[in-house]
């Protein structure tokens, strides 16, 4: 069993009430990890620690910030192993998740690294005599990171990188699912030599969420907040954040729809699917959960997809090398299985899968899904795709929108024009044309519409989200007033 302490201006500390609590192993029940579950007191201090460790970080030259990130960067990796155990442990995720988790991240903190030379200003024409304005762009302080389990050491870095590279200090605020690998990543930032404060980590009980984030949102250092998680909590942090005039950057759920049109590449169009619908047993924010398909070509896409999907291994990922390892928890097997269970009822066909072992779940694909049937609405998050057929492309893009998500789509089709158009028209953050819905890159501006969220993490988006834009004159000529 792991234990995870918090990390507060550098140090290791327990909850200031001795008090713990264990998140278990999804699969066999045992406790995989035991961790400080912090105090009201505890979340304060983690902000006073970061705001006062700010002066210090964000005066550093740009190449110091840089060199830094880089060797967390390189860290990170050293201990690859170390994280893939911990995010099976935790999560009941593949070893293979853990180790991509690990290649993404450390890129994330490559792309940061890369970006301290390109937060830039730039001069605005003044129409005053000698005046030379400046529209610059300066860290805001402390920012505050609420990083989610599913992937666990990508979103967990996402939620601190770009604000460390701006300049800022920040806090992560572990999810309760995976407290030692998220307390992992601050450990190995603060092993890379950022400085004590620079970057803190609180981890707290489950019943004690909402009372953290709020006591951190509101503190009056904490400047920006960013969440990646579901949109039922992100509309809670909203609120919070709302209540205080924090800006805060929410990734929330998805729906992702794959479109299918008549004169797709069916293999490709399948292989996408298998990748986008069960990396990770399902549970990524654009996973695919709904293939929008041309009618006249649905036959060879479900035949063949199911037959894909069946023959994907699952089991414990900790007794082999497995596709399928377990899901999150009971609830998501429970979900999953409700949801399917209902669209046969109303007349949907499951093509293979339905059966778990535990919360081993195999993959399912659902056809002939219509928009009548809670599959086709509501987030599964488990290792599902449903099939919904359609007579032309006009019905695929109006069911493709029909969805109070907005994360990311796919379309596939051999006419690329025709593709970039309709791209155009699909509501969501991010389309990609003849590729799969999972698509991550640490140098693209991430993020969704509708219910999915706002704002944009990557690049220069980020730049955007975690600096403050300041207006800054200088009067080099004697300047005339009218009195």
């Amino acid at each position: 069993m792991e234990e995870a302490q918090l990390i507060i201006g550098g140090r290791d500390v327990a909850a200031s009430s001795s008090a713990t609590f264990v998140r278990h192993n999804p699969i066999s029940g045992e406790e995989a990890t035991r961790a400080a579950a912090a105090t009201v007191e505890d979340a304060k201090a983690a902000c006073d620690a970061a705001a006062a460790a700010f002066p210090k970080w964000s005066a550093l030259g740009p190449n110091q910030r840089r060199a830094m990130l880089n060797k967390a960067a390189d860290l990170l990796e050293q201990r690859a192993n170390q994280f893939a155990t911990l995010v099976m442990a935790e999560t009941g995720a593949t070893a293979g998740w853990g180790h991509f988790n690990i290649h993404l991240a450390a890129g994330m903190l490559r792309e940061a690294a890369a970006m301290t030379t390109q937060i830039t200003g730039e001069v605005v024409p003044s129409d005053v005599p000698g005046n030379m304005a400046m529209a610059l762009r300066q860290p805001v302080g402390v920012v505050l990171g609420i990083a989610p389990w599913n992937a666990p050491i990508i979103l967990g870095v996402r939620a601190i990188a770009m604000p460390l590279a701006c300049g800022n200090t920040v806090i992560l605020k572990a999810s309760e699912v995976c407290p030692a690998t998220h307390r992992l990543i601050a450990a190995t930032l603060r092993d890379a030599g950022l400085g004590d404060g620079v970057v803190n980590l609180i981890t707290h009980d489950p019943k004690d969420a909402e009372k953290i984030a709020e006591t951190l949102i509101s503190h009056p250092a904490v400047k920006r907040v960013n969440f990646t998680g579901s949109t039922r909590v992100g509309k809670i942090l909203a609120g919070i954040a709302a209540k205080y005039l924090k800006p805060i950057l929410l990734e929330l759920g998805g729906k992702a729809p794959l479109v299918v049109l008549e004169d797709a590449d069916i293999d490709a169009a399948v292989n996408a699917t298998v990748f986008g619908a069960y990396a990770n047993s399902g549970q990524i924010c654009m996973s695919t959960e709904r293939v929008i398909i041309h009618e006249k070509v649905a036959d060879e896409f479900a035949t063949k997809l199911a037959k894909r999907v069946a023959a994907l291994p699952c089991g414990d990922p900790r007794k082999g090398d497995v596709v399928l390892g377990s899901v999150v928890g009971k609830p998501t097997v429970d979900r999953v299985t409700t949801l399917v269970k209902d669209a046969v009822s109303k007349g949907a066909k499951v093509l293979t899968g339905g059966d778990s072992d535990g919360t081993v779940m195999k993959g399912i694909v659902v056809d002939y899904v219509t928009p009548d049937m809670q599959l086709f609405r509501e987030e599964t998050f488990g290792p599902q795709v449903s099939i919904t057929r359609v007579k032309d492309t006009e019905e695929a893009i109006r069911l493709a929108n029909d969805t109070e998500y907005g994360l990311s789509a796919a379309i596939f089709t051999r006419d690329i024009a025709k593709g970039l158009e309709l791209a155009k028209r699909i509501e969501s953050g991010i389309c990609h044309i003849n590729g799969p819905t999972v698509h991550d890159e640490a140098q693209m501006p991430f993020g969704g519409v509708k219910a999915s969220g706002y704002g944009r993490f990557g690049g220069k988006a980020g730049i955007d989200a975690f600096t403050e834009t300041r207006w800054i004159t200088v009067q080099l000529t004697p300047r005339q007033y009218p009195f």
